[in-house]
């Protein structure tokens, strides 16, 4: 309601109404104001003069000098809050930009002078790589990013075209090697990007110069490697390392040891050849047709069929692979296998604690709930009775578990539980690995508390793994093949090499 009257507007009972009504309050007008609001009504009324047909309308009044209002002055904005950059997903730029850049391309210029026709091939793009202050093994992203796929060589002018571009536009080493190595328009590399990287690794490393004999195990190698980076360094599971993943892992580091370390086995993390050759040795015992492929059933006779039926079935569901191969096909490929068998032997790892967390949500809802424990445990009762073994009532291990666990909201379990706890391996085991629960039964707590509680740096569960597999095929195959194949001129004290060597010749007979 408009009230104009100006006596009403300043009647404090009526402001006092008005402001109830301006809360939500129900307005209810006092009798009084409306017999104020009726004679102000009528009064309007009388004072309107009525119009006689023909009467002109009234001339407006005579415009009067008025004073010229003065300008309020207006208020200054408050001052802008000046926020630095502080995100830049190429690196931070260096603060003498040309200086360190023209000191650097001349230094390329210098060592393609050493070439003929300033032009080199792959082998030679070590040098240009050390000349960039870049580590050796840089050569071959170096060579396939300045375009030298299509010639089979690089000229001066395209790599300083290339480098010069990438020292402008990236900042640290990550996003360099990114740049080097993606596709174009891509700030992301995939798996078949190492592929160029790892096949120089193979082809010059001199802890790898037995490879040259077994070419039917490069692509083996590349495959293994390229599985272990991707398991490490893609903490997101998109089968994309991102600039950002690949500065948060050591693999750029790993790169660069290889030019300091020739015996190749010594850097255990990615490019170790011990640690490839007992995850393809067990692909291959279960591998019966040596198709490259293993089927549930195949699967299930890894370590004595310790897992269980349940767990091989959510493997094969498609929880933790990619693509829709396994479902539709009921198979697993070996790049699959590298997955599983890390997860298998180290279940501490945050990405082995990832992979088995999928697997037991079986109905995906980020929660592992007590209905999909007991699930699981359902299987290990039916098999340890069939050992003649009492197992523990699901509800007194569902206290332990949680117990173990403490998990933050009662009655579920999630990942962040999981990976504070730092008794993961204990957990998984329970439920669908008899074998290593049964382990973790008979050992003593104490024991167990003790490895949990050592700040000092130890060796991986992946790490001992290997050692002991590596130890025992050692072993019997020194029995087994010493003979005069292995007496190769200037290797023959050498033991490490002598039983590489008589890991091929095993592997060959098998193929």
């Amino acid at each position: 309601m408009m009230i104009k009257e100006t006596s009403l507007r300043r009647d404090p009972d009526l402001r006092g109404e008005l402001a109830f009504l301006a809360r939500g309050c129900d307005f209810v007008l006092p009798s009084r104001f409306k017999k104020r609001l009726k004679s102000f009504q009528q009064q309007q009324v009388q004072s309107k003069p009525e119009k006689k047909p023909g009467t002109p309308p009234p001339a407006p009044p005579a415009a009067t000098a008025t004073a010229t209002p003065v300008p309020t002055p207006l208020t200054p904005p408050p001052p802008a809050i000046n926020i630095p950059r502080f995100y830049y997903p190429r690196g931070l730029p260096a603060l003498g930009p040309t200086a360190n850049h023209d000191a650097a391309i001349a230094a390329i210029e210098t060592a393609f002078t050493e070439f003929e026709e300033e032009k080199a091939d792959i082998y030679e793009m070590g040098k240009i790589a050390k000349a960039c202050g870049c580590p050796l093994y840089w050569k071959a992203p170096m060579f396939y990013g300045a375009g030298g796929e299509r010639t089979g060589f690089v000229s001066v002018h395209s790599f300083i075209a290339t480098w010069r571009k990438l020292l402008h536009s990236c900042h640290d080493d990550a996003s360099r090697f990114i740049s080097l190595l993606a596709k174009p328009g891509c700030n992301y590399l995939e798996q078949e990007d190492f592929i160029p990287l790892l096949q120089d690794i193979v082809d010059t490393h001199p802890g790898l110069t037995f490879l040259k004999d077994a070419p039917e195990f490069h692509s083996r190698y590349i495959t293994t490697v390229i599985q272990r980076i991707f398991y490490v360094v893609n903490r997101s599971w998109t089968g994309r390392i991102t600039m950002m993943e690949l500065r948060r892992s050591n693999f750029l580091q790993t790169l660069a040891l290889l030019e300091e370390e020739d015996d190749i086995n010594q850097i255990t993390d990615y490019f170790s050849y011990e640690h490839f050759y007992v995850i393809y040795c067990k692909f291959w015992e279960l591998d019966t047709d040596h198709d490259l492929y293993i089927d549930p059933k195949d699967l299930a006779r890894y370590n004595d069929h310790a897992s269980s039926n349940r767990i091989i079935e959510r493997l094969f569901s498609g929880a933790v692979t990619r693509g829709n191969a396994v479902q539709r096909e009921g198979r697993m490929s070996y790049a699959e296998f590298v997955w599983f068998l890390i997860s298998e032997e180290d279940k501490k790892n945050p990405t082995s604690i990832e992979y088995w967390y999928r697997c037991m949500d079986v109905d995906g809802d980020g929660i592992l709930s007590m209905f999909e424990l007991e699930y699981f445990y359902e299987e290990q009762c039916e098999r340890m009775e069939r050992m003649g073994i009492e197992p523990l009532p699901f509800q007194d291990l569902l206290c332990q578990m949680l117990d173990l666990v403490k998990p933050e909201s009662s009655g579920k379990i999630t990942l962040g539980d999981l990976k504070r706890c730092r008794m993961a391996h204990i957990f998984f085991d329970t439920f669908f690995n008899l074998e290593k629960y049964l382990d973790h039964e008979q050992r003593d707590p104490f024991a167990v508390q003790k490895d949990i509680d050592s700040e000092g740096p130890e060796p991986s569960d992946w790490d001992k793994y290997e050692t002991a597999n590596e130890q025992l095929h050692e072993g019997s195959f020194d029995d087994d093949y010493e003979s005069e194949e292995l007496q190769v001129p200037g290797e023959i004290g050498n033991k490490m090499e002598k039983t590489v060597f008589s890991h091929i010749i095993v592997v060959c007979d098998l193929l």
